[in-house]
């Protein structure tokens, strides 16, 4: 795990956040970003996190992927779909602390899902490509994610609340990152793990990408020329990823 990864990880996520807070046109381009991110993270997870945990863990790896496929599905019952796009305004002052109570349950489930995807960020690859590709594809993830978190926190939070929000969730990634980094170094058994855990994100993974291109953003579940241009462009910038092969 390098290090510069897991601070440019946070500084963009927390940019993110913060650049949505201060310019609130950017919610209206959220369609064309999810599915540029949706595209990349799934060309990502085929070309470089699968083959590396298939090589790892052979056919059992098909499991964990299922697991992971179907505990995303899990959470979407605390996150209500934030992660591809799915976001729910509250307007009026009335009913605030139902409202409270209905982000507090969306972040705890974001919280889980990002802590998550910082794992696999931690771990030794046996292909140089996958770290730096795996590091792309959840930046690209998370800008989405944190855009929306920041538009549904900054309609019942505070601006002050808002910016803590973002910031603590912009720690949680990195912090998976570093916690699977020193379990791995200071104990070996931990790295057994990665053939369990890498999986299931990339099933997670999976879920993430394919539930953006057929739900978010569009009226009866249509293709727009943005939409596909975007993915077009997410396939294309994946990959560049070979390069670092």
């Amino acid at each position: 795990m390098q290090l510069l990864h897991v601070f440019l990880l946070f500084l963009m996520t927390f940019l993110g956040g913060a650049i949505t807070l201060r310019f609130k046109t950017i919610e209206q381009h959220i369609n064309a970003i999810l599915a540029f991110s949706g595209a990349f993270l799934l060309s990502i997870t085929f070309m470089h996190l699968l083959p590396e945990t298939f090589e790892e863990s052979g056919h059992h790896a098909g499991i964990y992927v299922l697991v992971g496929f179907f505990l995303q599905l899990l959470l979407q019952r605390f996150t209500h779909g934030v992660e591809h796009g799915h976001i729910h305004k509250h307007d009026q002052d009335q009913h605030a602390h139902s409202h409270a109570v209905h982000f507090n349950s969306i972040f705890i489930g974001l919280a889980v899902h990002a802590f998550m995807e910082g794992l696999p960020l931690g771990f030794q690859y046996k292909t140089a490509a996958t770290e730096p590709s795996l590091f792309l594809a959840v930046t690209a993830h998370k800008l989405p994610e944190v855009i929306l978190l920041a538009t549904l926190a900054s309609t019942i939070k505070s601006t002050k609340s808002t910016i803590l929000i973002i910031l603590l969730f912009s720690i949680l990634t990195p912090l998976g990152a570093i916690t699977a980094s020193y379990l791995g170094d200071s104990q070996a058994s931990v790295n057994s793990l990665v053939a369990v855990v890498v999986p299931m994100v990339a099933g997670v993974f999976i879920h993430i990408a394919t539930t953006i291109f057929f739900e978010s953003g569009t009226k009866h579940h249509m293709l727009t020329a943005t939409k596909i241009w975007a993915m077009a462009a997410g396939v294309g910038a994946s990959m560049l990823t070979l390069l670092f092969e």
